[in-house]
């Protein structure tokens, strides 16, 4: 970290490079939320600079200004409230690289992000995806793929960048637990259920088949277990997104409410209605803070309420 009273750098672009990189070196930030971070603040740079005015010289009085505008331009809660959350680290970033010698979002009260609860699916709705998944693809190799995707993530929990990218390296050896790297590469091991072992050696086994006939081609072979044409080496986020939402129809499930996201939701709340502890969960998830992993014990708790509400015969309408 610089000295106090450090020369602020002359360009906004500059004070913006220098805090993503110190947010990627000291606090190990993952690369979607520098990108998060990256597009917050440039949002804010190009309004600043319609104002006539730079990071440098901004106040309390710019910053609540474009809180307002956000809020104009018809941005949620959630949204504003992550934005504030970027500028104020920014300039806390500034503050003690002695570049400003103050805060000015600092004492700003934020919208309030709405806490929503997460959309998660039914047991029968999962068991729905996992068999469309085993006869979703054009050719026998991509059906392997897909029912393996589908029970990995059931089976883990995983983030679907963490599933997208994991290295065929983590699951040689019919490993009944996997080593995941998340979020700031922080690792956590998760273990693999039955049905998600023999998805994965069947889809290994075919994956490792179409390798080795590549190899004899003079391709170059991959390291991930998800290989895909794209710059990383893997099949992409967004590929995976649209798959699961084709699954979902082709399983008579609602694509609207069928998220990678989703699955790793219905993870968390089918294991806690099961019984398990919220502590375990919550490594499992590899949330860093239990406090994020407790908004699972209120979808359990709306669940229930449905139930009874649905369920209950003096709940029924005479």
């Amino acid at each position: 970290m610089a000295a106090q009273g450090s020369v602020a750098p002359h360009a906004d672009s500059l004070w913006l490079s220098s805090f993503l990189a110190a947010q990627a070196a000291e606090l190990g930030a993952a690369r979607n939320t520098l990108l998060a971070y990256g597009r917050d603040l440039k949002d804010f740079v190009a309004w600043l600079t319609r104002q006539g005015i730079g990071l440098a010289h901004a106040g309390r009085d710019q910053v609540e200004a474009y809180l307002v505008f956000c809020d104009a331009q018809g941005l949620s809660k959630a949204t504003r409230a992550r934005r504030l959350s970027a500028i104020r680290q920014l300039y806390r970033f500034a503050h003690e690289e002695g570049w400003r010698d103050d805060n000015p979002a600092l004492r700003i009260k934020g919208p309030g992000a709405s806490q929503r609860l997460p959309a998660t699916l039914s047991l029968q709705d999962v068991e729905r995806l996992l068999e469309a998944a085993r006869h979703k693809g054009r050719n026998e190799a991509e059906r392997l793929r897909n029912c393996a995707l589908v029970e990995l993530l059931y089976a883990t929990g995983m983030r679907v960048s963490e599933l997208v990218s994991l290295p065929v390296a983590a699951v040689r050896g019919d490993p009944k637990m996997i080593l995941i790297k998340g979020k700031g590469d922080k690792e956590r091991m998760v273990p693999l259920s039955p049905p998600a072992r023999v998805a994965v050696q069947v889809w290994l086994a075919q994956r490792d088949a179409a390798e080795d006939k590549a190899r004899a081609a003079g391709k170059p072979g991959s390291k991930q277990l998800f290989p895909g044409p794209g710059a990383d080496g893997h099949i992409t986020r967004q590929h995976f997104y649209l798959l699961i939402k084709d699954i979902a129809a082709q399983g008579g499930v609602d694509p609207a409410c069928v998220t990678p996201h989703t699955l790793r939701h219905a993870f968390a709340t089918h294991l806690l209605a099961g019984g398990a502890d919220l502590r375990v969960i919550q490594t499992l998830l590899g949330h860093a803070d239990v406090a994020t992993t407790e908004i699972y014990t209120h979808v359990l708790d709306e669940q229930l309420k449905d139930l009874v509400l649905t369920h209950h015969p003096l709940a029924r309408k005479r």
